[in-house]
């Protein structure tokens, strides 16, 4: 059996790449004829599926050097219940030729479908979706997708509401008709003493009438949603409850229109089994509409932080336009207050904005022209009129948004057992219930058809596979949209869900522990000097050079607003230093043994260079008019932060190394400040992967957090890779994991998430599957031998409604989770050390 498909096939110029790729195809496994269109680029390929898939195909398109066109779409599903809905809708997308791959989250009720563009369309998807028996959610010309979400559940949620208030009216009155005989003690006496079997004939036919419009009115959807499963083959959980209530229903008509075919005193009935058990499921679901609406607050958040509009200027006029109207190199005027609609770069003006959004910094950040802002960022106080860089999908907010969707709808590696579980779960249900049926039809003496019908119905209802399809998606949908309020992004369920596995983690330093840019770090002078002046000179001195020192100490003098000169006189002196003439001034700057060259004697610094050597700092001295005058130190210093990061590690247990390729004396100095466990010193920038690839030959998992941009090859070595930017630069391809404000706090926050959510998802799957195993035999009446108990199923309804309720709650509150080590308030200092004197 063959399967012919067509490929787009990009980057073809001649007949010799039609070759190629040709010969290429043919020398996949399984194909028989491959046929490559120049003109229309595309490759028709007849292929046995047994042997290859179209995913074989692709790569080998790649292989010899061109690009096969893939597309991706994600569709809103509406109408699905439970896990078997799930994946029933996977199965069905992935049966059609074309689908590379298809995952649908019930939490989010979206299906993430990944296909061939030339052998199927998203029409042909959508109609494959409503032919499973499912409505596609369709996109809506002048409305955001959130706004036709938000819609369509508060659509939903108030469907379920009128539903279940009509439910309500006749459930009511139902369940006391049934129960009240059986619970005061008297009550069936009485009746029958009154009016002997012609009451009780009565009550059945009031209790007909009260079913009747829950059966069939509400009660419809399951019998819709139920039939079509049980006709794909792929029964669900409205099969179960269809299956259940109708089987009370109709053994209760019978012994309501017909009560003499049953032996005497057995033709009881069991309405309340129907009509109460309908309602109360809609009581669930309206419980988990409401509930699947508060888990994806976060993703709202997100969403609310897009500007609807621009201010455009265009000839000279300022035009309101929809953010989507915009284009790269148009000028758009910002008023204070206004959100910036687009990502750009200042022309003209100047202001602050506040990005705490983007990059989780409290402070507003001062824009003058040249500087760059971000989409979703407030304008505080000042006009500016910007040129728009980025729009629509490639700006910072967008690229979020995007990486948050994409991890809530993942699936991570813990959601294949449930997956596989499900896949098998309601067709063993349903031969549970068949076999408690019939042993109670065999066993169950004089009232064995009541007793087979009310536990086979209890087994039905209870078993609704609900719990299981939301204990995973839930959680992931919270914990990842929690996650993206703290300021890191996951990329996927799976790096979620690898996160809490990590032993160690290694940490780039400059750049990660550090800030990556050298700082003035000590100045101390010696007797006589002035601490402003000396800097002063000094600074003048290396005005002119562009060594990152030199710039660290002119950044210094400036921060301090201290007069630089200009030099009269300036010479390199060549492994020593510099000499410079500055205000009539000599002054000289460098390490020790220039000093000792002009005949000076340090060692009045002895002390002050010891310390430093023990920080890893590297003295330089300066001497002024022939005389020693001060030893100065820069360095690349920690970062705020990081030490709280570090210790916070340790406190989860981890193991933490620092690689980096600075040499080993001021490596372990840093190391000792930070309390690091192992250092990697002297590493090259290309061999960094190769240190990461040391530590896991240890048996470790390790988890590398660098800065996403020279660290490419060592996050992807890494088990997990965590890369610290800015929050505009998002997109880090090689990183499971991205810390947008910069700060290392980040990273502890992100592994007590991650066990967090993993904690959360466990707990829900062990409630899910463990009240099944537990209540389906309870169901079934393994209770009933010995404590002469039955399980309703009334209350197997409400139990089964509780379950799904339980995990929606569970899962929710991850967005109460508070963060082991929270950031500083930032505040604006120069970085100087405490001037001292000798």
């Amino acid at each position: 059996m063959t399967t012919t498909i067509e490929l787009g096939v990009q980057g073809m110029t001649c007949a010799s790449c039609v070759g190629r790729v040709e010969r290429g195809l043919m020398k996949v496994e399984g194909v028989q004829s491959a046929n490559v269109n120049l003109a229309t680029e595309r490759a028709t390929v007849t292929y046995d599926p047994a042997v290859t898939t179209p995913q074989t195909l692709l790569d080998k398109v790649k292989d010899v050097g061109y690009e096969p066109v893939v597309s991706h779409i994600e569709l809103g599903v509406q109408g699905m219940t439970c896990a078997s809905c799930v994946g029933r809708v996977e199965r069905g997308l992935q049966k059609v030729d074309g689908v590379l791959n298809a995952t649908v989250n019930l939490a989010t009720e979206r299906a993430s479908i990944e296909y061939l563009p030339s052998s199927v369309s998203p029409g042909q998807l959508k109609a494959v979706i409503r032919e499973i028996g499912y409505d596609v959610l369709e996109e809506q010309a002048g409305m955001g997708r959130e706004d036709q979400e938000r819609e369509a559940r508060e659509r939903e949620v108030n469907h379920l509401r009128s539903q279940v208030l009509f439910s309500t009216v006749f459930a009511v009155p139902l369940l006391l008709l049934a129960m009240v005989p059986m619970v005061v003690p008297g009550a069936e006496d009485w009746l029958m003493n009154v009016g002997g079997d012609g009451v009780m004939a009565a009550l059945n036919w009031v209790m007909l009438a009260l079913a009747l419009p829950i059966q069939f009115g509400p009660g419809r959807r399951f019998y819709r949603l139920g039939w079509t499963s049980l006709k794909h083959r792929s029964p669900d959980m409205n099969a179960l409850v269809m299956i259940g209530t109708s089987a009370a229903f109709v053994y209760s008509v019978i012994a309501t229109v017909a009560p003499g075919i049953f032996p005497e005193g057995t033709a009881h009935v069991y309405y309340e089994a129907s009509g109460v058990v309908i309602t109360l499921i809609l009581l669930g679901k309206f419980f988990e509409a409401v509930a699947k609406g508060r888990s994806s607050e976060a993703m709202k958040k997100l969403l609310s932080l897009q500007a609807k509009t621009a201010r455009v200027v265009r000839g000279g006029q300022e035009l309101e336009l929809s953010t989507d109207e915009v284009l790269v190199g148009d000028l758009i005027s910002v008023r204070p207050g206004e959100k910036i609609p687009v990502d750009g770069q200042v022309v003209s003006g100047a202001s602050f904005i506040d990005e705490s959004m983007i990059t989780g910094e409290p402070i507003p950040v001062s824009k003058q022209p040249g500087a760059d802002v971000v989409g979703g960022t407030i304008n505080q106080n000042g006009a500016l009129t910007f040129r728009a860089t980025r729009i629509g999908a490639d700006t910072a907010l967008a690229q979020i948004i995007k990486l948050v969707e994409t991890a809530q709808g993942s699936k991570p590696p813990i959601q294949g057992l449930a997956d596989r579980v499900v896949a098998v779960f309601v067709p063993v249900v349903l031969g549970i219930a068949a076999l408690t049926f019939l042993l109670w039809l065999i066993f169950g003496g004089q009232a064995a058809l009541s007793f087979a019908l009310i536990t086979t119905v209890a087994v039905l209802i209870i078993a609704c596979p609900c719990a299981m399809g939301l204990a995973t998606p839930t959680s992931i949908m919270v914990g990842t949209g929690k996650a993206a309020e703290l300021g890191v992004l996951f990329k996927g369920g799976g790096a979620l869900e690898s996160l809490q596995a990590v032993q160690v983690v290694a940490l780039d330093k400059t750049g990660t522990l550090t800030k990556g840019k050298p700082e003035l770090t000590d100045l101390v002078t010696a007797h006589g000097f002035n601490r402003a002046d000396v800097l002063s000179l000094v600074a003048a001195a290396e005005e002119q050079s562009e060594h990152p020192i030199a710039r660290a100490i002119v950044d210094a003098a400036k921060n301090e607003n201290i007069n630089i000169a200009k030099p009269e006189a300036f010479e390199a002196v060549p492994g020593y230093g510099l000499e410079a003439r500055v205000n009539g001034h000599v002054v000289q700057v460098g390490a020790d043994r220039f000093m000792t060259r002009l005949g000076l004697d340090v060692s009045i610094f002895a002390a002050q260079a010891e310390r430093l050597g023990d920080e890893g700092k590297s003295p330089l001295y300066a001497a002024v008019d022939g005389q020693l005058a001060a030893v100065i130190a820069v360095a690349d210093p920690i970062k705020e932060g990081s030490g709280a990061a570090v210790s916070a590690l340790h406190r989860m247990g981890l193991k933490v190394a620092m690689i980096t390729g600075d040499n080993r004396r001021t490596a372990n100095a840093i190391a000792r400040q930070l309390e690091i466990d192992e250092v990697l010193a002297e590493v090259l920038p290309s061999g960094k992967s190769d240190a990461v690839k040391e530590l896991q030959t240890k048996g470790n998992r390790v988890a590398f957090v660098g800065d996403g941009i020279n660290d490419a090859p060592a996050l992807a070595q890494a088990d997990v890779g965590l890369a610290i930017g800015t929050g505009t630069d998002v997109a880090v391809e090689t990183a499971d994991v991205i810390l947008m404000g910069g700060d290392l706090r980040g990273v502890p926050n992100a592994f007590a998430l991650s066990r967090a959510t993993l904690r959360n998802i466990k707990l829900n799957l062990f409630w899910a599957f463990a009240y099944n195993i537990v209540l389906i035999p309870v169901a079934a009446g393994v209770l009933y031998p010995t404590f002469g108990t039955l399980l309703s199923p009334v209350l197997a309804a409400a139990a089964m409604g509780f379950s799904s309720v339980f995990v929606l709650s569970n899962a929710l509150r991850l967005r109460g989770f508070q963060p082991p080590v929270q950031s500083d308030p930032v505040t604006v200092r120069p970085p100087i050390a405490v001037p001292a004197h000798v």
